[in-house]
């Protein structure tokens, strides 16, 4: 019990800590769009920076932040992965004919919005599977850090549950997914890559993934036919095409750790 109160005070401390700082500094007023849009993801990201290195320096840096961690190792698979996992759901449902792309707009400042989703995906990644991952995982178990955190990750992305069973059930899979990237590389580079992919090529670039509602999007893509697969109203984030790439690609990370662990103890 004291070890759980422990926890939870921490990750209350933390959590709270980081809301309190973002709503201590306002977002100033700019008439470009892409302008503010990276300020206003900016504030957040150095708030969670600023509150994760004090927390792990509280704990005397006895917890792994993974943070480069290996850090080429992480690039390769974050990278490759990353692109991979949108690339092969797009083809899918392009070939299913449940997504068709329509027309193209330029973007003024599009390296602006790139790097805006960049820091969006760094302050997630960090809240998500940085310091609280790390201090459930070294109380508890790899389970519960991933159960948790997976949990956190899910409600944070609220209007997924206004949606439906699956749109949750892909934020679920897609944070689980994440986790075991995290423990397999052994560097949060890695999912932060990963995310950044996706968010960057299924929302800017596609329009098919739900950020912020200013985000533009380059391509006209029409989602259409059956909603189990097109997502409806949510797009990829609402497709079982999404799900199963989620579902398949986290058991071949987990076996993947499985056997390096087991080679480990035979060598």
């Amino acid at each position: 019990m004291k070890k759980f109160a422990g926890v939870l005070w921490r990750f209350l401390l933390f959590f709270v800590g980081w809301l309190v700082l973002v709503s201590l500094i306002p977002v100033p007023e700019c008439k470009n769009p892409a302008v503010w849009r990276f300020v206003a993801e900016l504030i957040p990201f150095l708030a969670m920076s600023g509150i994760s290195y004090l927390f792990w320096f509280l704990e005397k840096k006895n917890l792994p932040m993974c943070f480069p961690g290996n850090f080429r190792k992480g690039c390769a698979i974050g990278t490759a992965g990353g692109i991979l996992w949108l690339l092969a759901a797009f083809l899918v449902m392009a070939v299913l004919g449940v997504l068709k792309i329509e027309g193209y707009e330029p973007v003024p400042m599009l390296w602006l919005w790139f790097l805006s989703v960049f820091l969006n995906t760094v302050m997630q990644e960090l809240l998500v599977r940085g310091y609280l991952y790390q201090m459930i995982k070294k109380n508890y178990h790899l389970s519960a850090a991933v159960l948790f955190t997976s949990c956190l990750f899910t409600l944070l992305h609220g209007g997924a549950f206004e949606a439906g069973l699956l749109p949750v059930l892909n934020v679920f899979s897609m944070s689980v997914f994440m986790s075991l990237v995290l423990e397999y590389t052994q560097s949060l580079t890695a999912p932060i890559l990963m995310h950044f992919f996706w968010n960057c090529g299924g929302a800017v670039i596609l329009g098919g993934v739900s950020l912020a509602e200013d985000y533009p999007h380059v391509f006209s893509v029409n989602f259409s036919g059956s909603e189990i697969l097109s997502g409806g109203m949510c797009k990829m984030e609402g497709s079982i095409v999404v799900f199963l790439f989620n579902v398949l690609s986290a058991v071949f990370f987990a076996w993947r750790i499985y056997s390096s662990r087991k080679d480990a103890i035979v060598s």
